[in-house]
């Protein structure tokens, strides 16, 4: 255990944080995620939602500033998506005094393809449809 940082964040985690660089990016892949198939590093946080995972990462993560720190799932064809799914991250985000804009959306197959590229892919417990965020490191001041 460490003083200030949450007990959600694992060892292993926290070390993938930290060695990424600007412009890296992770995505927190939901319960049905295909993270085996599309990522170079696979991390597990089974049982955890996103929203609480954002709790964790947000106060020591800088967001990236001059491109869409975040990024998301836009609904296929015949599916919508839950507002509220959007709405819970940015309010944890923004609970740490970050200041970020709303997701960018991409279809499902340039996302997967962007999880094919990112630094690591943390498969968690949620549950909520189209629940997958990608996050891009910025710099610290």
């Amino acid at each position: 255990m460490l003083k200030g940082i949450s007990p959600l964040l694992s060892p292993e985690l926290l070390k993938i944080l930290a060695e990424m660089g600007h412009g890296d990016e992770i995505v927190l892949g939901d319960s049905n995620y295909p993270g085996v198939t599309n990522s170079r590093r696979l991390l597990r946080a089974d049982g955890l939602s996103i929203t609480a995972l954002l709790g964790a990462i947000a106060p020591l993560f800088p967001f990236e500033t001059c491109f869409p720190p975040l990024v998301m799932m836009d609904a296929v064809k015949g599916d919508k998506l839950d507002p509220a799914v959007e709405a819970d991250y940015l309010r944890v985000i923004h609970k740490s005094d970050a200041k970020v804009p709303a997701p960018v959306r991409i279809d499902k197959f340039s996302f997967y393809e962007r999880s094919c590229n990112a630094h690591a892919v943390l498969m968690t417990g949620e549950t909520r449809p189209y629940g997958n965020l990608i996050l891009k490191k910025g710099v610290i001041a």
